[in-house]
């Protein structure tokens, strides 16, 4: 019984979600708006969860003094702090928590994390570059025609004959190749939706059948 509600609850509300697109009645989409109000609520209260459970976990962790404590006492902190100034006051411009927290400590260290992506990106483009079949040479010489293509001075002396060529390969084979990774994506979100929709998929109720 712990498992079967969950799924009908599932598979009602999912499949009413689809149904809403292929029945263009007001009262489906009233209806359907109703139910994504409800699914706001629902995320309120796993966030809510998700903030007790980091408490709980590495509240445990602080007291017992265990290995690396010390970080998990900065990031109950920082939780803590920005939480209660946040709540004090709000979300508007020229405050502390917009100008301080937000600006100049949350952003620069998004920054500085999606900065440090760039050198696994880099070793991932070494990985895929390597030339041992035709399919990867022309890759790399794509990509090289592309980089070195945006380099201005390099534009102005060599490509200043071939204007088009960066644009057309940026615009032509690689939308080509990105309309054809969306599709494969929506096709595996569709199936994945399908599958827990239907029951197949349970990992949601914490694995098992």
């Amino acid at each position: 019984m712990r498992r079967k509600v969950p799924v009908a609850i599932t598979f009602i509300f999912g499949f009413f979600m689809i149904l809403q697109y292929f029945v263009p009645h007001h009262a489906v989409g009233s209806l359907a708006i109703r139910f994504q109000q409800w699914a706001i609520v629902v995320l309120s209260f796993a966030y809510v969860l998700g903030v007790s459970n980091i408490l709980r976990v590495n509240g445990t962790k602080i007291v017992r003094r265990e290995k690396d404590w010390g970080y998990k006492l900065v990031l109950v902190a920082a939780l803590l702090g920005t939480l209660v100034i946040g709540l004090i006051q709000g979300l508007s411009r020229g405050t502390f928590f917009i100008d301080r927290i937000y600006m100049r400590m949350y952003m620069p260290m998004m920054a500085t994390m999606y900065a440090s992506l760039a050198f696994f990106i880099a070793s991932a483009a070494f990985r895929a570059f390597r030339i041992r079949t035709w399919q990867t040479g022309l890759l790399a010489v794509t990509a090289l025609i592309v980089m070195v293509g945006r380099i201005p001075l390099v534009y102005n002396f060599v490509w200043a004959r071939y204007p088009d060529l960066v644009d057309w390969i940026m615009d032509v084979p690689n939308v080509v190749a990105y309309r054809a990774i969306l599709i494969g994506a929506a096709l595996g979100a569709i199936a994945t939706g399908l599958k827990v929709v239907f029951g197949i998929e349970r990992s949601y109720l914490g694995g098992g059948k």
